[in-house]
């Protein structure tokens, strides 16, 4: 394979780091070994630049930056919702149509497009300081962090944007399980719902949708984990008090908060799976806040 250098622009930003990371991740048969090379914004790399570093420029392709098929600051493209990122991801889509669907892929690109429109500013409360918590301004505070270290940069973004794509992919299972799988139940005034899945993301989601308190298993690990909204009235020590008398094997936590119940957490190794089922479970919940 010949070897390849892409070149973007100096202090990269999440559209920048998007392309190249899209480029060097999905078409790895050009670009997984390429080079990375950086230019002030808007311009090409030269050819002595490029001969210094190796390469001609028929091996050079340049994202976010030179006004080629990855940039998107053309006057023509001015006013188009695109990106660096949308363009390369296109791009990807002429070769690997099965990119198209999927759906983590996709909500990364809308939201690198949005943010290189500015999109944030029409968020709700977009003075809200969560919003420095985002990947986006992460990648924007190395710049002052570690300043003109534009290699460090890059590859911190490339592993925000891994992580992100992992993120994403487990939320996306989570919702499927969730509309498959789970079981819904009413435990006196409480709505409910349990499933059996390795899912995690499938507890939050669920509490998201509404739902006052989410049991899941673990099927292959056996882990039991139960969770309650932090704004449900449902307080959760009766039912751990009631657990710990039917199972004696398993290894329960109660938090203080009320709200969790816990037979199995990564951050915990020693713990002993519980023997009991998600029926019974469910059973335990319907009994403990049947009066309520």
């Amino acid at each position: 394979m010949e070897k390849k250098l892409i070149v973007t622009h100096h202090a990269p930003d999440i559209d920048a780091i998007g392309a190249t990371w899209l480029l060097k991740k999905f078409d790895f048969e050009n670009y997984a070994n390429a080079n990375i090379s950086f230019v002030n914004p808007g311009e090409k790399i030269s050819a002595t630049a490029a001969n210094i570093l190796g390469f001609s420029l028929e091996q050079v392709t340049h994202v976010d930056t030179g006004l080629g098929k990855f940039d998107h600051h053309q006057p023509e493209r001015a006013h188009q919702k695109v990106s660096a990122t949308s363009l390369v991801f296109e791009y990807l889509c002429q070769t690997k149509p099965e990119l198209k669907t999927d759906r983590s892929l996709k909500s990364m690109i809308e939201y690198i497009v949005d943010i290189d429109h500015f999109g944030d500013i029409h968020w709700p409360d977009p003075a809200n300081l969560r919003y420095n918590f985002m990947i986006h301004e992460l990648i924007r505070g190395a710049e002052y962090s570690d300043p003109h270290n534009d290699e460090s940069q890059l590859h911190f973004g490339f592993t925000c944007l891994d992580n992100l794509y992992a993120v994403l992919k487990q939320h996306h299972k989570a919702a499927e399980i969730l509309a498959e799988k789970a079981k819904a139940f009413s435990a006196g005034k409480y709505d409910c719902l349990a499933l059996e899945t390795r899912n995690d993301d499938t507890i939050k989601l669920a509490l998201k949708q509404g739902y006052e308190l989410v049991i899941r298993k673990d099927p292959e690990r056996g882990h039991i984990r139960i969770k309650a909204r932090p704004d449900s009235q449902i307080e959760l020590k009766p039912l751990y008090e009631k657990i710990i008398t039917v199972d004696q094997n398993g290894t329960w936590f109660y938090h203080n908060s009320g709200k969790m119940l816990l037979n199995g957490s990564h951050k915990h190794h020693n713990q002993t799976p519980s023997p009991l089922s998600v029926t019974q479970v469910i059973e335990l919940v319907k009994i403990v806040y049947a009066k309520d």
